[in-house]
């Protein structure tokens, strides 16, 4: 049996709802602390093991809880993630929103400082790529970490 350092409960919530909550909570715990996510949307199993596997966080142990719902204990690992210095979450701006306001940060960040950039953009995966090479922006990191929801780590140089 798992202890847990903090417990989400996120029934009633359709995926992605219940993998962004346990995301936003196990980013805020130091390495080694447990998450105990309680869900009842069906697609969570298998969103959680994909982000844990992606992020080197680790699914201990899944079980079905007496109020409903499953639990699922999440421990953090160690991280792996790059620091930023600034974060822009524009997710729910389409392309070419994303770049553009990445673009008016990074022009006012100091070289080898770090934008996180966070986008739901359909196009921006691909977009990304080529613009950090045409601007000679280092990106330094990718991680999807939801269906089609991206987290840009660029450097400037």
């Amino acid at each position: 049996m798992n202890t847990a350092n903090v417990t989400l409960d996120m029934k009633g919530l359709s995926c992605p709802g219940p993998l962004l909550g346990a995301k936003r909570m196990v980013d805020d715990l130091d390495a080694g602390q447990i998450l105990l996510l309680i869900s009842d949307c069906p697609g969570t199993k298998d969103d959680l093991y994909a982000w844990a596997k992606q992020t080197g966080n680790a699914v201990l142990q899944a079980e079905k809880m007496p109020d409903g719902g499953t639990g699922y204990y999440i421990q953090k690992g160690q991280s792996t993630t790059r620091k930023a210095n600034v974060v822009l979450d524009i997710r729910g701006v389409v392309c070419p929103g994303p770049i553009v306001e990445a673009k008016k940060l990074l022009n006012g960040m100091r070289a080898g400082e770090v934008l996180r950039l966070l986008s739901n953009c359909p196009g921006i995966k691909t977009d990304i790529v080529g613009w950090a090479a045409a601007t000679k922006m280092e990106l330094a990191e990718t991680l999807e970490i939801a269906p089609g929801e991206y987290e840009f780590y660029i450097r400037k140089h």
